[in-house]
Order: structure tokens, then sequence, then C-alpha cells
């Protein structure tokens, strides 16, 4: 057997990813659309339903976002009723969130997400298991190379 082509795109993982991330967002957005988020607000929101209040800097390593990235989608969440963004009684300089009443009690809206995910993506549980923690070995070992 031939030596694959070290530049040929389809041996490229970071090839892999990038469309792998694209289709599954894509494949998030029907689902999504009923509850008014956008695929990043999401992760905002299941971060939140799993700490509920954090700080914005606990929060961003969370969901590996830069601050300046996050801010946007909270202040979005926030005029949507969702969250409250507040000065820290403890540290003036830092923000706590929180989710609303309607925060929470979207939530058992959004269980249903899961489930159908699996359903759409056509996959098992266990090999979905699998491959989460192959991309969490990924992230581990590039951020590991990014701070070297």
């Amino acid at each position: 057997m031939e030596n694959p082509d070290p530049l040929a795109l389809e041996e490229q993982v970071c090839f892999a990813l990038a469309v792998a991330s694209r289709t599954v967002i894509a494949a998030y957005r029907p689902m999504l659309e009923p509850l008014g988020l956008t695929h990043p607000q999401y992760l905002v929101m299941l971060a939140l339903w799993q700490h509920d209040k954090v700080g914005v800097k606990r929060l961003s390593e969370l969901l590996h976002l830069e601050p300046a990235t996050l801010s946007p989608l909270l202040k979005r969440l926030e005029q949507t009723g969702l969250l409250v963004r507040a000065r820290s009684l403890h540290d003036e300089r830092s923000l706590e969130i929180t989710l609303t009443k309607e925060g929470r009690a979207m939530r058992a809206r959004a269980v249903d997400v899961p489930p159908a995910m699996i359903a759409r993506i056509e996959m098992s549980v266990d090999d979905l298991q699998r491959t989460n923690a192959v991309l969490h070995h990924i992230i581990d070992a590039a951020s590991m190379a990014r701070s070297a």
C-alpha cells in the first residue's frame, strides 16, 4: 500500500473536525430554533443549567471561549430574559451570571434536544460517547501543545 500524501485534504484531522463541527451545528439548528437559541447560546445555557450561578471568567473557561467572545452572547441572553449579569458581591470587578426563572424553565424544553440529535445523527450512544472521549483527548492535547 502506498503512503498517503501528508498534505492530502482527506488526511487532515483539522479538515475533518471543521467539517464535522459545521455539519453537527447545522443539524442542531432546527431543534434550537423553537427554543429561540443559536448553538453558541445553547452551549452557554447548558453550562448555566449545570452550574446555575457562575462568574464570567469561570464560564469562559468551561466553554473554552474568550470573555470578549462570551460577552455578546451573555448580553443577548440577558435581553431575552434567560439570565442576569450582576457585579459580584465579593469582587466588584467580576460579573456573575445567574439564570432567571425563565432560563431555568427552558431546561425542561431543552431536555429533548440530546435524544433528538442522537436520532438525527443515527449513531449509537456508545459510539457518540467514544467519539466524545476522543474529541476531549484532542482538545486537551492541542491545548497542552498551544500552551507549551
